[in-house]
């Protein structure tokens, strides 16, 4: 790892710590919940608003930084904000790592399946990885966190992992949700939430055209909005990603998550199907137990590349970093 992305590595974990404290607040009867947009500024530092929600009786709001992506929830009060218009704010912030990848997702929006990001760096030696946890009966894989924290002890911890939750996941997966926030408790990993919609439905006879967000009648702003919703209820910060079920989606849809300040994430590897990773590959799994067969191949992946990951050669990347980074590449 090179001078520069080991520092970036040290203040990514860094603002996960402190991200992670901000998640801690007990967002429990929260009210108003919706999008907002404007600049806050603290301590010179200019965020940009997403939400606003009151939560027993204090004004709040969901905040990303455009040049890191970190975010936080924070108390409103502590900020001077102003509210903008979407189209103002993403002028204000224009040509930040944040609202280029907006723009490079909008210009990938055209395909059915796959649209937005899909992967990051190239020059990485290593890839971010990916876990989808639709809603499932099945209890949540551990492996996979095990054998990264395992394999990664001696070169990199806390590991980065992005975990895409649905709500109808978290309603039923208590137990999961509080052995992973032990591991970070813990600092043995690091989870960057993806919003991966509240219901993800799916249908086996319909075609993708009519099929996960795009059956008729899906309330967009339920699946997005309640998901962070029930992030915040249960202790975890929300992204600025967004992954669709099923990586299914047209322009419109596309649009409309990107009018949430959300980034549409892809992948260039989902291992159940195949592909496999290349330097910077977005990588996916499913950690709900539904696919051991893409659990067992990243579990092969790894020990594949364990004398490279001994030599810190082959790294995983928080996805945060890794979108940041090569976008900042484009300014």
């Amino acid at each position: 790892m090179n001078t520069v992305l080991k520092a970036f590595t040290i203040a990514a974990i860094a603002c996960f710590t402190i991200t992670n404290v901000f998640a801690q607040a007990n967002y429990t009867k929260i009210t108003g919940y919706s999008v907002y947009y404007g600049t806050a500024k603290r301590f010179g530092q200019t965020w940009m608003a997403l939400r606003k929600f009151t939560n027993n009786g204090r004004d709040y709001l969901f905040l990303v930084n455009p040049k890191t992506l970190e975010t936080r929830t924070d108390e409103a009060k502590g900020y001077e904000v102003t509210p903008m218009t979407i189209a103002q704010t993403r002028d204000y912030f224009k040509n930040s790592p944040y609202q280029n990848a907006i723009i490079k997702a909008e210009g990938a929006s055209v395909a059915l399946q796959d649209a937005g990001i899909e992967r990051g760096l190239p020059k990485e030696t290593g890839i971010s990885l990916t876990a989808d946890l639709c809603p499932s009966h099945h209890p949540l894989d551990r492996r996979i966190f095990t054998d990264i924290i395992s394999g990664f002890k001696q070169v990199e911890t806390p590991v980065p992992i992005a975990l895409s939750v649905s709500g109808l996941w978290m309603r039923h997966h208590q137990q999961d949700i509080a052995w992973l926030k032990q591991l970070q408790a813990k600092h043995e990993i690091y989870i960057t939430w993806i919003n991966h919609s509240f219901n993800h439905r799916v249908s086996a006879k319909s075609p993708l055209k009519t099929n996960f967000l795009l059956e008729p009648g899906t309330d967009i702003n339920y699946e997005v909005l309640e998901t962070e919703k029930a992030m915040l209820a249960n202790g975890l910060q929300p992204s600025v990603f967004f992954r669709f079920p099923g990586l299914v989606s047209d322009q419109q849809l596309v649009y409309k998550i990107t009018d949430f300040g959300l980034i549409p994430i892809g992948t260039d590897a989902w291992l159940a199907k195949g592909q496999q990773p290349q330097s910077g590959s977005i990588v996916l799994i499913h950690g709900n137990g539904n696919e051991p067969l893409g659990v067992n191949d990243f579990i092969k992946l790894l020990q594949s590349k364990a004398k490279l990951i001994a030599n810190k050669q082959w790294l995983l990347y928080d996805l945060r970093e890794t979108v940041d980074e090569e976008f900042e590449s484009k300014k």
